[in-house]
């Protein structure tokens, strides 16, 4: 039922709902770091405050490109092979990474941003739980 109801919702809903989910924590999370970060640094006031609304803004906009990048490139390809496998998250996994690491211009760190994504990709969706058919 669940693998219906995803063939029959394009690959950009997909993505846009997981832009906005992920881009949220990401900025919750900059909403907590930010404080700690700009205490760290010895702002407070006015400057702590811009300081934590550019954090809020960095972190979600991270978090939302990853994950955008990675939804896309994920259902694109599992609906072009048609498969749905450790490969798409694969592929996925190296071109968010890839994506967001780019704005280094070190290609070290581009290739190791995107193993390293990739890696943890492949992992979190093989310890998905597959629904049973009954």
């Amino acid at each position: 039922m669940e693998e219906e109801l995803l063939s029959a919702v394009p690959c950009s809903s997909l993505a846009v709902e997981s832009v906005i989910r992920v881009a949220t924590a990401g900025g919750l999370y900059g909403f907590c770091a930010g404080p700690r970060d700009a205490r760290k640094i010895g702002l407070s006031g006015v400057s702590q405050a811009s300081y934590v609304a550019k954090s809020i803004g960095r972190f979600g906009f991270q978090c939302g490109l990853v994950s955008g990048v990675f939804t896309m490139t994920h259902c694109g390809l599992q609906r072009y092979r048609g498969k749905s496998d450790w490969v798409n998250a694969l592929v996925g996994g190296a071109v968010a990474g890839a994506a967001v690491a780019i704005s280094t211009r070190n290609w070290a760190h581009v290739v190791g941003t995107a193993g390293l994504v990739s890696a943890f990709s492949v992992l979190a969706n093989s310890t998905r739980t597959e629904p049973k058919q009954h």
